[in-house]
C-alpha cells in the first residue's frame, strides 16, 4: 500500500513538472506571436490562466491568455502600461509545435494608459492639467481679445474622431464661450495591437486610460 501510495506520490510531482514544462513552451510561443503582432523588440509577458494546463494544451482551446506590453507608442502618442487579454484562443498544439499560423482569440482585449505628461503635452498654451482619478480639472491663463484671464474648468473626456477630446464645462473666470480656448483632442490615429479599437476612455488616478477591443483575430508567428 506504502509503495502504491509512493508512486502515485511521484506520479503527481510528474504530471505537475510536465504540466509546468508544457506551459512554459506554449507561453513562449505565444509571447512571440504577440511580439511579432505588435513589433515589440523583446518579448512581452505572457500567461496562460487556468490549469491543469495540459487538458487545454491537448483540446487546443485556451479560455484566457493574458499579456503585457510595456508601453508603446502610436501616433506619436506614448501609451504606458499596455496590456490585454485574448479570450477563447484556438491553438492546436501540433500548430504550436510547428510554428504554423493557426492560432486565433475570438476576442481580444486591450488597456492602456495615457499620463498625466502626456494629456499636458497636448493642453493649449497656459493651460495645466490636473486631476484626482474621479474628475480632471484644467486651470491657468487664457487670452480672451486681448487680455489674459485665470479660469479654472472641469473637462469632460470622451472618444472624438481621430482622437480623444477633452472639453471644458463648469468653466469659472471667463465666460462660458471661453471653453473653446481650453477644449482640445488628443490626437490618436495609430494602429494598436491587433487592429483593436478603442471603446472607451476613462479618467484614473495616474492620468486617462483607454480601452479597445477586437474580435475574431488572428496572433500569427
Amino acid at each position: 500500500m506504502r509503495k502504491l501510495l509512493v508512486a502515485l506520490i511521484v506520479l503527481i510531482v510528474l504530471l505537475v513538472a510536465v504540466d509546468r514544462v508544457a506551459a512554459a513552451g506554449v507561453q513562449r510561443d505565444l509571447a512571440n506571436r504577440i511580439a511579432a503582432a505588435t513589433d515589440l523588440s523583446g518579448k512581452p509577458t505572457v500567461t496562460i490562466e487556468g490549469i491543469p494546463f495540459l487538458t487545454q494544451a491537448l483540446s487546443g482551446h485556451y479560455p484566457e491568455v493574458r499579456f503585457d506590453l510595456g508601453t508603446l507608442t502610436y501616433g506619436g502618442v506614448p501609451v504606458e502600461n499596455l496590456r490585454g487579454a485574448a479570450y477563447d484562443v484556438t491553438a492546436p498544439l501540433s500548430d504550436v509545435l510547428q510554428n504554423r499560423a493557426n492560432v486565433h482569440a475570438r476576442r481580444v482585449a486591450v488597456s492602456g494608459t495615457l499620463t498625466r505628461a502626456t494629456i499636458d503635452k497636448y493642453a493649449p498654451r497656459g493651460v495645466k492639467i490636473s486631476g484626482n482619478g474621479r474628475r480632471l480639472v484644467a486651470s491657468g491663463e487664457v487670452t480672451v481679445g486681448v487680455r489674459k484671464v485665470t479660469f479654472e474648468a472641469e473637462l469632460r473626456v470622451e472618444l472624438a474622431d481621430g482622437g480623444i477630446r477633452l472639453q471644458a464645462e463648469k468653466i469659472q473666470g471667463v465666460p462660458d464661450q471661453a471653453a473653446r480656448f481650453v477644449s482640445y483632442t488628443i490626437p490618436f490615429k495609430g494602429e494598436l495591437p491587433f487592429d483593436v479599437k478603442v471603446t472607451g476612455v476613462r479618467n484614473v488616478a495616474d492620468g486617462l486610460e483607454i480601452a479597445a477591443e477586437a474580435s475574431d483575430v488572428p496572433i500569427r508567428g
